[in-house]
């Protein structure tokens, strides 16, 4: 088989934490195994809020290679520092959008670019593969695809300039990302998104992409990462509810706990089974919630954990539990809880994400605010613990989201880009 290389831009990569870098990870991973030598260009670990090193042994093969900008040699480890409360968060992002658009990333692309072009002085790239956000990575890609006459392709984990969450401070600074975004999708060989509702998305607003300009290639998850727990049991005597992962932006946990506190009202007799876990870092207010709410004895907060201990503590539960506020972003927990092969309690509107839950055939589904909802899908979920009647997500749907299978598809769309 001939050797074919394929540029990685990737500012999020291990050994940072949180889910962002998942998708990323795995692609790499697996992409030797369909004949790609990867090459990754990322940063040093700055300071951030969750690392995990165990990530990394994801990345043993040899035919897996990883540039770093600023490094420096000396294994000095970066800060962990506080995830900041979600106003401080949107005045921060707000601030710094005025000055750097696309993103405050955008400082970091003189040193990737002088880094890639190191890369293609070692290397024969056949093909450059951006994901974002941030969406330098994107820009980056263009910028390098154009001076070393290589096709490149973007993979959107969340949509860009229809992204509620993405700052635009003025009309001129979402006209100016906009025709940034206008650019790279005219050049790009390939834009490949994770869900039908981003693919719709960039289709309407930029009219001269057709629907066979864009691939849905989705969230997943590693049955690797989970077959050291196969024989992981819940504790039969409690009936525990795990969230896994950041409450970001305007998600918050406090219509789940209003609803687990009706629900307990309602049945005092639950209190000694009943167990919410939270796995993942959590705000100050939330915490507060907890406390006020009077659920101390009842909610378990595990604190950001490795990825492995993420996968034991999904495996220990009864039922997996997410919310979100709106239909643009794709959760990528949603698909590790499928690997977990457990009921879903899917607290989110109705949309594309939403209907995959549901598809599973062992998910409920409530508006994400609606208290008496979520509290009658927690009293329905309870009584089908107690007869051992609890649904499992049907193998034959869950497995289309294996990260092998999904990086397969990926590696035909770097093959049909590079024409080899």
């Amino acid at each position: 088989m001939t050797e074919r290389t394929v540029l990685i831009i990737a500012y999020y990569f291990p050994p940072m934490g949180l889910s962002g870098v998942q998708r990323t990870l795995k692609f790499v991973k697996y992409l030797p195994e369909f004949g790609w030598k990867p090459i990754v260009l990322t940063t040093s670990p700055p300071d951030y809020y969750a690392f995990d090193e165990s990530l990394e042994d994801d990345l043993s093969s040899e035919e897996i290679y990883i540039y770093r900008t600023n490094y420096s040699g000396d294994n000095k480890k970066p800060k962990t520092v506080k995830f900041p409360s979600y106003f401080k968060q949107r005045i921060g992002r707000y601030l710094m959008s005025f000055v750097y658009q696309p993103d405050r990333f955008i400082k970091w692309k003189k040193d990737a670019y002088i880094l890639a072009q190191k890369i293609f002085s070692q290397h024969k790239v056949d093909v450059i593969f951006a994901t974002a956000p941030p969406f330098t990575d994107f820009i980056l890609a263009k910028e390098l695809a154009d001076k070393y006459n290589k096709p490149f392709l973007v993979d959107y984990r969340d949509v860009w300039i229809d992204n509620p969450f993405h700052a635009f401070p003025t009309p001129l600074h979402k006209h100016y990302c906009e025709k940034i975004e206008h650019e790279i999708l005219t050049h790009t060989k390939k834009a490949i998104v994770v869900t039908r509702h981003s693919k719709e998305a960039l289709v309407k607003r930029y009219g001269f992409i057709s629907h066979n300009d864009i691939s849905i290639i989705p969230h997943g998850y590693d049955p690797d990462d989970f077959a050291p727990y196969k024989n992981v049991k819940p504790d039969r005597q409690k009936f525990t509810i795990t969230h896994s992962g950041l409450f970001q932006d305007d998600r918050s946990p406090k219509y789940f706990l209003k609803a687990l506190s009706n629900f307990l009202s309602k049945y005092p007799e639950a209190k000694k089974h009943v167990s919410a876990r939270f796995l993942g870092l959590m705000r100050k207010n939330h915490l507060k919630i907890v406390k006020k709410l009077g659920l101390s004895e009842n909610v378990e907060i595990k604190g950001y954990l490795k990825h492995s201990e993420v996968i034991e503590n999904l495996m220990q539960s009864d039922v997996l539990w997410f919310m979100q506020n709106d239909i643009v972003r794709s959760p990528g927990k949603l698909f590790e809880y499928f690997g977990a092969s457990k009921p879903i309690l899917a607290c989110i509107p109705d949309g594309v994400i939403r209907k995959i839950a549901l598809d599973s055939k062992a998910a409920i589904a409530t508006e994400p605010r609606d208290i008496p909802a979520i509290e009658r899908a927690i009293e329905s979920l309870y009584n089908l613990w107690k007869n051992k009647n609890l649904p499992e997500p049907r193998i034959e749907y869950i497995e289309q989201f294996d990260r092998k299978q999904l990086t397969h598809e990926l590696s035909k769309e770097l093959a049909l880009a590079s024409d080899l």
